[in-house]
């Protein structure tokens, strides 16, 4: 029988990986080999050969750190990993702090309450990010935990739901390897809110403020101000009952009626003062994408937020610290309701460096969300940012109640490392420029390596014919600008050349010598190259809020790299392809 070497190879580097990440680095000679027969018996037959081809395999998987082994199996075959697939990305979970109290609790349940007047962007998944890591944390602990996705859309007017942020949301979330246990829509929720409402008013934790009473929402304004009570405040729940079912019904306009929920007229902070939960927003003029008008009255965020969390048993609370004044606000309802209040963390405000987050700021920008310019995770996920990246970048920032600040350079960094592995690596030339090599009077050939660290990869070959003793390659302007005449540059793993002539856009050269030794000798520059059979290319590259294409020719073997591949163009970064011709640049 003869046996494919290159199969049998594929097949062992897939079972040594997965033997090897599963324990702690090292392969395992014996079970590698069982998997290989298991996956093809036919190769018993040939077992000496194989056994050779599958030691060579697991020595060069060995010698790789764990982390190597896990991005080269998360490459190439992410399924082996099932269940697992994102761990590679979640170290750091350890070193999270315990949440408070947390043995108190039977089920740790947490929560991530987007809003879906936009996408998420990198800000906004960090909420997200932390809250489910702390659910793996405890999970591997041994301990019950729950994470709810809840969308938070009870402002058709100011913060205007948009009816593809749902979906988009969802996609965001699945892309990042986060999995929800429950999911809620606070706009199928307005019965529970109303009902909750009516008892607040009767337990006396409420009261209207409303036009042609004795407490309009002007004098509720001012007795915020003075700390003296409207006279509504005091008024019989029955009162105030009635005056809540007219706002039900309809007959008070927008702006005419509030419930109110009694706090601390005195306390230092203005916005803590008997706070607005319910009002009346014209959806006539002001439609919610999902229920249309058939509410008028619709709860604030503090209000339909504090009823969900008891309702839905979250134990604890993760977000920002600008919710800080929330968190005080809410506890009035846990008050009034006699609920205990889920433990609060807040974490310190998220800013990072040349990239804006405000969802006001890049709704104005009137782009698309999944632009590659924009810090949105659809932008990102479509300029080739993996999601191992995001969750490395939170976690290493964590949940300090202090600010902290990261650049895009952090990012790319941290993508770098997961990508870097993974990409074939291919010569591209940017503003081609002719180069002429006079003195060719044999076949030139180049044999490149798909990637140095990973030779079992292969290699692709490029051969010139000379023609009248005389070959063509192209090289980037930025190289020929930088050429002198008289000196001499190795065109990678082909030959060193010496410039004779440099003409207005263009080379002439001769043959130096073709060893890379000879070209260190007299320290020539490496640079890349391209042959006349080039594929040309153009590559859309954001620099902030610009796109700037490159136009250039790559090696012909980068026209077989499939769609969505991320490779390495060497000297020039890492590249996304996105069409025959067409990249997107996603970081150096």
């Amino acid at each position: 029988m003869s046996i494919d070497k290159d199969r049998v190879k594929d097949i062992a580097l897939k079972h040594a990986l997965i033997n090897a990440v599963k324990f702690n680095g090292k392969a395992s000679m014996n079970a590698v080999i069982s998997k290989v027969f298991a996956e093809d018996p036919s190769l018993r037959s040939v077992a000496k050969e194989v056994a050779q081809i599958v030691k060579e395999v697991i020595d060069y998987v060995n010698s790789l750190s764990l982390d190597e082994q896990k991005n080269l199996l998360m490459s190439k075959w992410p399924e082996a990993l099932g269940e697992r697939k994102v761990e590679s990305y979640r170290k750091g979970i350890e070193d999270l702090p315990p949440l408070p109290n947390d043995s108190k609790y039977e089920v740790i349940t947490l929560r991530f309450a987007p809003n879906p007047d936009f996408v998420l962007h990198l800000g906004s998944a960090r909420p997200a990010i932390v809250n489910y890591a702390y659910k793996l944390k405890y999970e591997g602990l041994g301990k019950r935990a729950k994470f709810i996705l809840r969308f938070e859309d009870t402002d058709p007017r100011t913060k205007r739901p948009l009816p593809e942020a749902y979906d988009a949301i969802r996609e965001d979330l699945r892309w990042l390897g986060i999995k929800w246990d429950e999911e809620y829509i606070q706009s199928d929720r307005m019965g529970i809110y109303y009902d909750i409402a009516r008892k607040i008013i009767e337990r006396g934790g409420a009261y209207v403020a409303a036009k042609d009473t004795e407490c309009t929402p002007d004098d509720w304004k001012k007795s915020r101000v003075s700390g003296r009570p409207c006279r509504n405040r005091d008024a019989d729940p029955s009162i105030n009952l009635e005056l809540f079912d007219r706002m039900l019904e309809g007959r008070y306009g927008e702006g005419e009626a509030i419930m109110v929920i009694k706090t601390d007229l005195q306390h230092p902070d203005p916005s803590v003062r008997d706070w607005v939960a319910m009002r009346i927003i014209n959806t006539t003029k002001y439609p919610h994408p999902r229920v249309g008008s058939k509410y008028i009255v619709w709860p604030t965020y503090n209000f339909s937020v504090s009823i969900d969390d008891h309702l839905m048993g979250i134990t604890h609370i993760l977000r920002a610290q600008e919710h800080s004044v929330n968190t005080v606000k809410q506890s009035f309802i846990f008050k009034h309701m006699g609920w205990e209040q889920p433990e609060a963390i807040h974490f310190g405000r998220l800013r990072i460096v040349g990239m804006t987050l405000s969802k006001t700021k890049l709704k104005a920008l009137g782009i698309k969300w999944d632009d590659i310019r924009l810090p949105t995770l659809a932008g990102l996920r479509n300029r080739g940012i993996q999601p191992e990246a995001i969750w490395n970048i939170i976690l290493q920032v964590g949940v300090k109640p202090t600010d902290a600040t990261i650049s895009s350079a952090n990012l790319f960094a941290e993508n770098r490392k997961i990508i870097e592995p993974r990409a074939n690596r291919y010569m591209a030339v940017i503003d081609p420029v002719k180069v002429v090599i006079e003195g060719a009077t044999e076949e030139l050939t180049a044999k490149l390596p798909m990637h140095p660290s990973y030779p079992e990869r292969g290699f692709r070959t490029i051969t010139l014919k000379p023609v009248n003793d005389e070959v063509t390659v192209f090289i980037s302007k930025s190289d020929y600008d930088k050429a002198v005449l008289g000196s001499v540059i190795r065109l990678m793993e082909l030959v060193n050349v010496e410039v004779i002539n440099k003409g207005e856009n263009s080379l002439i050269t001769r043959v130096h010598s073709r060893d890379l030794e000879s070209a260190r000798k007299v320290n020539a520059p490496i640079i890349q190259w391209v042959p006349p059979n080039g594929l040309p290319i153009r590559v859309v590259r954001p620099e902030e809020l610009k796109l700037i294409e490159d136009v250039g020719l790559a090696e012909p073997a980068v026209e077989q790299v499939a769609n969505n591949e991320i490779v390495q163009f060497m000297r020039y970064g890492f590249v996304k392809k996105v069409g025959h011709d067409r990249f997107i640049y996603v970081h150096d």
